[in-house]
């Protein structure tokens, strides 16, 4: 044991370059040899101690941090044992798990929003249609989700399942004109029904979500039926422009004869107001005419002559009348 300690010796004098030189013979003089104070010595023991106490120090700090786990304020954070769950945290703060035994899963607070794929279902009328919807969603209890669904891809999982089943079944009452037409309220409702129906579904199994909303985005046909949809909507959209250019030319047909009635009976009125008018004009002249004539006879039967001239004698006019005629007197200037 004391050879073990001697060779340990050297070699760490080796190391720290401090080798003992060799003792001087009986023969040498004192002044050619140099005398070395001795050292007791080092003990490794004291090293490995150090090491290991600090090695165990930093691992010890180590699992310390390791074990201790943040809960921010947007999330829940579950604490599973062995698998199961024994507690989650909905506080935000600072807390430490059981080293080696307990291991944290995080789940978020906030709503998430869940794209659902493409589906193809049938209508009540028989259409193929393909519906691309999402949903809004949100963790209502962390540890039956933890406990029955494991992880937050297998319950969104289950939610798609839900929502295509519900939606197949609603949508599979409805016509197809129904669901296309915006103006029609049966669109609406269906996503009302389809959300608290797969919130049912959710409750039953509980899964620990809630679904906020689900909403159709977009309806699409087949590429294979698009044509012949097509062909059918323009058919039928020509269908209802004729019967509304039919309408608007029977109403036009109905206004012109209305019109053309008031117009004939406004002309029929205006033309007796007229004639009215008219011939009382006529009498009150004749009055007038007669009171002023009546004063000189002869005047007025040399006027009545005179206007019968204006009627019968022309440019081309040819009368012939005995020359002792009243008439032809007149005419030739003998007015005795």
């Amino acid at each position: 044991m004391d050879q073990k300690n001697k060779d340990l010796d050297k070699f760490l004098n080796f190391l720290s370059g401090k080798s003992k030189k060799a003792a001087p013979s009986d023969g040498d003089s004192g002044d050619n040899v140099v005398k070395m104070s001795k050292k007791g010595p080092k003990n490794p023991k004291k090293y490995i101690s150090l090491a290991v106490t600090l090695t165990a120090v930093f691992a010890l700090v180590i699992i310390l941090l390791s074990n201790i786990y943040i809960v921010k304020e947007s999330e829940y954070a579950v604490v599973r044992q062995f698998g199961e769950v024994v507690k989650f945290e909905r506080e935000p703060g600072l807390n430490m798990k059981i080293p080696f035994i307990q291991s944290v899963t995080k789940l978020p607070k906030n709503q998430m929003t869940y794209e659902i794929s493409e589906e193809e279902i049938n209508t009540k009328d028989k259409k193929r249609i393909i519906i691309d919807n999402y949903a809004v969603w949100r963790i209502t209890d962390p540890k039956l989700l933890i406990s029955n669904a494991g992880t937050i891809e297998k319950v969104e999982s289950r939610m798609e399942e839900f929502i295509y089943s519900v939606i197949r079944s609603e949508l599979g009452r409805i016509n197809y004109t129904e669901i296309i037409n915006d103006e029609d309220s049966s669109r609406g409702s269906i996503n009302d029904q389809v959300t608290q129906r797969v919130n049912e579904l959710l409750s039953n199994d509980n899964y620990g979500i809630e679904v906020v909303d689900v909403r159709i985005r977009r309806i699409d046909l087949p590429t294979e039926n698009e044509q012949s949809v097509f062909t059918n909507m323009i058919s039928d959209r020509e269908s209802i422009a004729q019967k509304y250019l039919s309408e608007g030319d029977a109403q036009k047909r109905r206004i012109e004869a209305q019109t053309d009635q008031q117009v004939q009976e406004m002309l029929a009125k205006a033309s007796k107001e007229a004639a009215l008018i008219q011939a009382e004009g006529e009498a009150e002249a004749a009055k007038i005419y007669n009171k002023s004539f009546s004063q000189d006879p002869e005047f007025y039967s040399l006027y009545r002559t005179l206007e019968s001239y204006k009627k019968t004698v022309g440019e081309d006019t040819v009368i012939i009348l005995p020359a002792s005629s009243p008439y032809a007197k007149i005419l030739s200037g003998y007015i005795k």
